[in-house]
């Protein structure tokens, strides 16, 4: 198979990209995109006694903004610096919105989607009116997905972190069950209920207690929700990890309600790191390590054995690392079990428990797509990243197309599409 070419117009790529104005390109669904909560969310629906401690969005001046570790921010308030929205939480302050993880309206000046400014998405406060209406209202997100060729669209979300954090570190759990049940409540009653099916649930669960979580799984499963945040290591999160057994009952009941695990580069609130001064480059280029790691604890845990149609995605952890890693899991189980053990627990090659449950996303990656018969063509799903930084919006279609130049049209279909209607439980076709 011919390698797709990262610059330059190629023929394969010339007729991939005049394909997607036809009818027979497939429309994509996008697998990792990120929702911008709108402010009222938790003020409408949690019970009164917790409102006043609950989320609520205010807004004020800020001076510069610095990345720290751990996808952490640091940000003061500032006489004359940027207006910004920001969230606060029992009685601290949360969240600020920035303008490198929103589409700023003036990134598109005059609303012209083809000049589209990638150089405004700095890292600068930013306020709800200053965000492209997608980020945070529905309607919104359908139209401008859909002038990108996506009719389709999972959102991980924002200030609760990607699989919930925020709400596991709060000092009032009670609260903070009954913010997860309400982010849920809003994602499926709200945010996807109006899309025609373009917009699909993704929801939290509380990450500080299993039971409460298999219930909050088993509660939003029966009505259509077959996709949940977890961490992608949860030890980095002070819970126990996957190997003690205790996340068994969640395992088994994502195995019985058919419900995808979804693990976004991040969700253990730990990045990759180098040099301890390394640029924020350098953390941003290793974020697919945690995904990497993470899918080396399940390979050798027995989890994917004992829970044989259990499902994994790696959100945004891209693909081209994953020939490697599966090569490597099978040359330890081979040459190493002698003082591992690790056939008494994984009686076939790791990697054939990956084949068709372990899902890996990706927004550009053509080395990934070259290896396109290692890494699985049934285990790739191709996301937009809307509205961060990675984002391929509003060319999401011309980079799919550029993605799987030299792909077939099974191919192509599997991956920007059929692979995530088979991956999110989804009746379309």
């Amino acid at each position: 198979m011919k390698e797709p070419q990262a610059d330059g117009a190629t023929e394969p790529l010339e007729r991939a990209v005049a394909a997607t104005h036809e009818s027979d390109f497939p429309n994509i669904i996008s697998v990792d995109d990120h929702v911008v909560e709108p402010a009222h969310l938790w003020q409408d629906r949690l019970p009164a006694r917790m409102r006043e401690r609950g989320p609520r969005v205010e807004r004020a001046r800020w001076g510069d903004i610095v990345l720290g570790s751990g996808a952490s921010y640091k940000q003061e308030m500032s006489d004359d610096g940027r207006w910004g929205d920001y969230w606060l939480y029992e009685d601290r302050l949360l969240y600020l919105h920035k303008r490198h993880v929103t589409i700023p309206l003036d990134a598109t000046p005059d609303g012209d989607l083809a000049r589209f400014d990638r150089s405004k998405m700095f890292m600068g406060a930013i306020t709800y009116e200053e965000m492209r209406p997608g980020c945070y209202e529905p309607k919104a997100r359908v139209e401008d997905l859909a002038a990108s060729g996506v009719d389709g669209s999972l959102a991980f979300p924002t200030f609760p972190r990607f699989c919930g954090q925020t709400f596991k570190e709060g000092n009032d759990l009670e609260l903070g069950l009954e913010c997860v049940r309400a982010y849920n409540d809003w994602m499926i009653d709200e945010w996807c209920a109006g899309s025609d099916g373009h917009l699909i649930p993704l929801c939290l669960m509380p990450l500080w207690d299993v039971e409460l979580a298999v219930a909050e799984i088993q509660r939003n499963a029966a009505r259509g929700a077959h996709a949940v945040c977890f961490s992608e290591i949860p030890t980095h999160l002070g819970l126990p990890s996957i190997h003690t057994g205790y996340w068994d009952p969640l395992f088994a009941v994502c195995q019985d309600t058919r419900t995808t695990l979804c693990m976004h580069i991040g969700s253990s609130s730990k990045m990759p790191a180098a040099s301890p001064d390394a640029p924020p480059s350098t953390e941003t280029m290793l974020g697919f390590y945690n995904s990497m790691a993470s899918l080396g604890d399940y390979l050798f845990s027995g989890v994917l054995v004992r829970y044989p149609e259990l499902k994994l995605a790696y959100s945004e952890g891209q693909i081209g690392w994953i020939p490697y890693a599966l090569e490597r899991a099978d040359n330890v189980w081979e040459y190493h079990s002698s003082w591992t053990d690790a056939k008494a627990t994984i009686p076939e090659r790791p990697s054939s428990y990956y084949r068709g449950r372990v899902f890996g996303c990706f927004t550009t990656d053509r080395h990934g797509m070259a290896s396109i018969a290692e890494v699985g063509e049934d285990n790739i799903c191709f996301e937009t990243d809307y509205p961060h930084t990675d984002t391929t919006w509003p060319f999401a279609a011309e980079e799919a197309a550029r993605m799987t130049a030299a792909l077939t049209d099974e191919q192509r279909y599997k991956v920007l599409r059929g692979n995530a209607i088979r991956m999110l439980e989804l009746d379309r076709t």
